[in-house]
């Protein structure tokens, strides 16, 4: 009778997908060929975005980070006072923000951020406050 039990359990258990416990809730999987930006949620595809990255000159770093800040109003200290609006910070002063430059999506254009349609880039922004800035990955690929 234990063991019949302990095997229904074991059962039941093996329907839910076990996530590790270093494992990022929400990820963004940034693509710097396709200049998409790809965020899931647990695992499932919720979003696709156009973004601009680096452009001729200057560089998107490439790698894997947990987000380490954010500022909704953010400006550039290093070009110009720019804004930054939404901005998840992963690399120094490199971030996720969005950009007023919307027809430049698609394609390079930036310093080296990863720059977001406004709308795309407060959604992000919101997520990665939801589920917190340990369980936020940034992940950026050729």
């Amino acid at each position: 009778m234990r063991n019949a039990l302990l095997t229904v359990l074991v059962a039941v258990l093996m329907q839910f997908p076990v996530q590790p416990l270093n494992a990022a809730n929400l990820i963004a999987d940034i693509s710097l060929s396709s200049q998409t930006m790809v965020v899931r949620q647990y695992g499932i595809v919720m979003y696709r975005w156009k973004v601009s990255t680096a452009r001729k000159g200057y560089v998107t770093p490439r790698g894997s980070w947990k987000a380490k800040w954010l500022s909704r109003y953010h400006r550039s200290s290093k070009y110009d006072d720019a804004p930054m609006p939404y901005a998840v910070f992963f690399k120094g002063g490199y971030a996720v923000h969005a950009t007023y430059d919307i027809k430049r999506l698609g394609r390079p254009a930036s310093h080296g951020c990863v720059r977001l349609h406004p709308n795309n880039a407060a959604e992000f922004f919101a997520l990665t406050r939801q589920h917190g800035l340990a369980n936020t990955r940034i992940v950026i690929t050729r």
